[in-house]
């Protein structure tokens, strides 16, 4: 005789996390991921909570389905987005997309991982996303998604040889977290470019840095990747004199990365090699800010 658990709107509670973890890395956008989380309440408060034996794998599913709509239409939208698209920025040293411990963790929710998981189709990208953030096996997996656990297997498989050469084609630079260090690599950086300093600063860079912008079409923003030392540095310059003027500036932990907050109106992440700046990423688009800003306010 199986013996069922009356679910409460406690056992939602504590997995909202999760689901909100899920729905990030399956969507790029906190505000979705938000929006995906209300969605599933609404399922769960009409459930019948006699019938639901394991909250957490009921919910999970509702939340990995609901993220497989909403990236149908997203996919559209990307489409005609101007310029690169980068995922919304999310805090993430208050654990708000979960433990972020290991290299793997933080991998998880970087703006390279997330950005080359768009090129994924969105089941191949549920079953990775579960299988590597949240390490669900894949019997767990072919539940969530009513497969087969082979097939659940052979998407894996797929999804992962997929990221795997993507990263072989371009090498990613994983951040060691060290916060003494990089808070000081942060400040040179800034005082070189605040400074116009053009040798300090090109010195501060790998040979193959790149500087991607997004701004949506709502904000002036590069249309295209800066690729190069000396581009780039030129670019950072232009960027540090434009936001840093009037605006505060802060250093925080975004997707797993240092980053720098220009008030609430830019995020600049920052990925290092070898005691150099690899990578810059900055978010301008003001709708991609708004959970940031929320999080901010409570911080």
């Amino acid at each position: 005789m199986i013996t069922h658990i009356t679910a409460s709107d406690a056992d939602f509670e504590e997995n909202r996390p999760r689901m909100f973890g899920i729905a990030y890395r399956m969507l790029g956008s906190a505000a979705e991921a938000e929006d995906t989380v209300q969605e599933a309440y609404l399922r769960w408060a009409s459930a019948d909570r006699e019938e639901i034996e394991h909250p957490g794998a009921w919910l999970a599913k509702v939340v990995t389905n609901l993220c497989l709509n909403t990236l149908t239409s997203a996919r559209v939208r990307r489409e005609a987005y101007v310029g690169p698209w980068l995922p919304e920025p999310v805090l993430t040293g208050d654990g708000t997309l979960g433990p972020l411990e290991s290299a793997e963790q933080r991998d998880s929710v970087s703006m390279a991982l997330l950005v080359l998981l768009e090129q994924l189709t969105p089941v191949e990208r549920a079953v990775y996303v579960l299988r590597e953030a949240f390490a669900y096996s894949h019997k767990e997996i072919a539940a969530v998604l009513d497969l087969t656990e082979a097939n659940c297997r052979q998407l894996y498989r797929r999804a992962a040889g997929r990221v795997a050469a993507e990263r072989a084609a371009a090498p990613e630079r994983r951040f060691e977290p060290d916060p003494e260090r990089w808070q000081s690599l942060v400040e040179t950086f800034m005082t070189a470019a605040r400074d116009g300093n053009l040798a300090r600063l090109e010195g501060l860079l790998t040979a193959d840095v790149r500087f991607v912008s997004d701004g949506g079409g709502v904000v002036n923003a590069a249309l295209r990747p800066i690729l190069g030392r000396e581009k780039v540095a030129r670019f950072a310059v232009g960027v540090l004199k434009k936001f840093a003027g009037d605006l505060p500036v802060g250093v925080a932990e975004i997707n797993g990365v240092p980053a720098l907050l220009f008030g609430e109106t830019a995020v600049l992440l920052m990925e290092f090699e070898n005691g150099l700046v690899s990578g810059l990423s900055t978010v301008l688009n003001p709708e991609k800010l708004e959970f940031l800003r929320g999080q901010l306010s409570h911080s």
